[in-house]
Parts: structure tokens; sequence; C-alpha cells
């Protein structure tokens, strides 16, 4: 066996670049007679027509597709890296050194399954740094992307000339990071009372294939609580999980977006829609008191919205459920209730309307029973 022979088939089956350090140990030739192989089986592949060459990375070489057949390959060829990995390697790449910490505070916290995958990929080298880690590239990651070597002034020279080549705004938005949020139709209006402008409205739980697609490349994804592990087949980004179902969840849910979404939110958008929900919820709370009728609620949620307004609760008093139909036994939750509260399939409207209209049929069905 020649040591052509058997550097073609080291190359082909690294998969990535290898050192003339290390195809000299492996033919057990010297190093003039590697490079003379090396050089010869470079030749062979280019008079060839083939669709497949071999490249030098000084004193490193490599097998792989021409360029020009990259995309067609696509199909066949391994898994890549999602869209929200590549983005939080490409963050590692233009700003190594960085700080894990700060990573995350530009990237969210869904950036850590990110880090651990491109850590055992062999992409990224984690290393302690006081209460954080150093994040910087490796040499596959140079090989990967097909530069020479993994100098950091090297590679952020190559993200920036990508740059100056590319005139799209999503060219630079994807080496910068900006994040692609992807939100069900029922959350769209709670980007608007945080200011956020861009965005994608996907159905996140049964998605169509166009969908899918839009998800996958999603960093953040914000659904209904309770439904991580339907969306997760779907997506690779983080997932924020929302409630609605009282003044108090709206909060909750524009104040988490306002701390994972810290450049996409607007401030002064973000403060004038909490004191908005705040206020709504004092006249509602001013309103129940007044009212001295015991209630019972038939579901957890509307022992949230009882509880929100005060109201006296008993095993005797006036039954109120949801009108959604039977609960997971199959029973009848709205059987013999008095009050119905309509959920979110049955009422229209923004967040903050569909939560006043659970409150109002609570009131007003409590005053119509007064008399």
């Amino acid at each position: 066996m020649s040591e052509l022979e058997i550097i073609e088939a080291a190359l082909f089956a690294a998969g990535r670049a290898i050192s003339l350090e290390k195809l000299t140990k492996i033919t057990g030739k010297p190093k003039k007679a590697v490079l003379s192989a090396i050089q010869k089986l470079t030749e062979i592949y280019s008079s060839r027509g083939s669709g497949i060459e071999i490249l030098d990375l000084g004193e490193r070489y490599v097998m792989q597709v021409k360029p020009e057949y990259s995309e067609l390959m696509r199909e066949v060829a391994p898994k890549e890296l999602s869209a929200p990995k590549l983005r939080t390697l490409s963050m590692i790449a233009y700003h190594q050194p960085l700080l894990q910490s700060d990573l995350i505070d530009m990237r969210g916290s869904g950036a850590y399954d990110h880090i651990k995958d491109l850590v055992e990929r062999g992409f990224v080298e984690s290393v302690p740094c006081g209460r954080s880690r150093q994040l910087s590239t490796t040499p596959l990651f140079a090989d990967y992307f097909g530069l020479k070597r993994n100098d950091p002034k090297d590679i952020k020279e190559k993200i920036l000339d990508l740059l100056r080549s590319q005139a799209g705004q999503s060219e630079i938005d994807f080496w910068i990071g900006k994040k692609t949020i992807v939100v069900t139709p029922m959350y769209e209006s709670l980007m608007s009372m945080c200011g956020i402008r861009e965005y994608f409205v996907a159905n996140a739980y049964s998605p169509s294939k166009e969908e899918i697609s839009r998800l996958l490349e999603a960093d953040v994804v914000v659904v209904s609580a309770g439904y991580s592990d339907t969306v997760r087949q779907y997506c690779d980004g983080e997932i924020l999980e929302m409630h609605s179902t009282t003044f108090e969840d709206l909060i909750e849910a524009v104040t988490l977006l306002t701390e994972e979404l810290p450049d996409e939110v607007d401030s002064k958008t973000v403060e004038k829609n909490i004191k908005k929900i705040q206020e709504t919820r004092e006249r509602y709370v001013s309103a129940a008191v007044l009212i001295e009728k015991k209630v019972k609620p038939a579901t957890e949620m509307i022992s949230r919205i009882v509880n929100d307004l005060s109201l006296g609760i008993s095993a005797e008093g006036v039954l109120i459920a949801p009108d959604y139909g039977v609960s997971k036994s199959g029973v009848k939750i709205e059987k013999g209730a008095q009050i119905l509260i309509p959920t979110h399939r049955s009422v229209a409207g923004d967040l903050l309307q569909r939560v006043c209209a659970k409150y109002d049929s609570i009131l007003e069905g409590l005053e119509r029973l007064k008399d």
C-alpha cells in the first residue's frame, strides 16, 4: 500500500483537516515524501474533474466537496449547525475571547445548550475564568469554515469581509447576533406591549412546513405555558412560556420579555403598558369589593382570578367554571355552574381584552345573581 493511498484514505475518513505531522506518522514516511504524495494526490483530483478537492491549509490538509457543489449536497450531508447555534458560534468567533456570562446576556439563556453542543462538537473551547467561563474557537472551527489558521484577528477580518460583501441587513444581523423571534398568534399583542417590532407569527404547536422552517431558525419562541415539550421538536432556540390568565400574568410576561430581549423591547412602551395593566386591575378589584357573595371556583384558573379579586370562597358559594367543556377525567366541569368564564379560544381581542373578558364575566354574573 503506497503512501498516496494511505493519505487519500486518511483524508477521506477524517472528514476534517489533518496535520502534516499526523500524516507523516500514519504513513511512516519522511516529511518530504509525504509532501510529494500530497501534491500528487491534489493534482490527480484537480485533473480528473472531480467534485472533491484537497485543500492546503498551511501544513494541514482537508478533503472536501468543492464550493460549487456544496449547496447541492445539503440534502445528503451530515446534520449542520442550526441557525440559532450558528449565530451563537458567530458571536463567540467575533468577540473571542468571550466570557460565557456576557454571551448569555447577548443571546439569552437558551445559549447554554448551544455552548454545550458547540464544545462537544469541538468548535469551541470553554475554560474557567473567575465565576464564569471563557469561550474561544478551536482549530476545528478554522478547518470547518475554511480558514488557514485559528487566529482571532483572521476570523474577525473574515467576518468583516463577509459584512462588506453583503449589502443585505439580514447578513449583518446574522453576525452581530440579532435575535429572530417567533410568537404564536395569541401572544402577538404581547409584542406590541413590549414595543417589539420585528418578529414572526407561527402556529408553534402544529406548524406547517413553512412554519417549521421558521421555527428552526428562531432564537426565541413565545408560547403558552405547558407547551415546551411540544414545541421543542420543531426548534432549537430558547422557548419562553407565558401565562395570561390574570393581570399579574400579563405584567410578568412583559417583564420576562424585557429581561430576555433587552435590545428588542422599547422601555417607554413597556412602562406605559405595565401602568395601564395595573390601573385596569385596580378598577376591577375596586368593583369586586362591593360584592358580598361568596364563590366556588371549579378550576385552578378560576381560583387565581377570584383570589386576585379578593372574593370570598366557600363550598356553598356560586359555582364558577370555564366554558371549555370537560376535564381530563371526562367530567363536565361547567355542570351546575352558575357562571361560565370564557377561555382564550372563545374570546377575541388582544391579551388585555381577553383577561378583562374573564373578570367581566365573574363580576357581571355575580351582579345578576344579587337579584
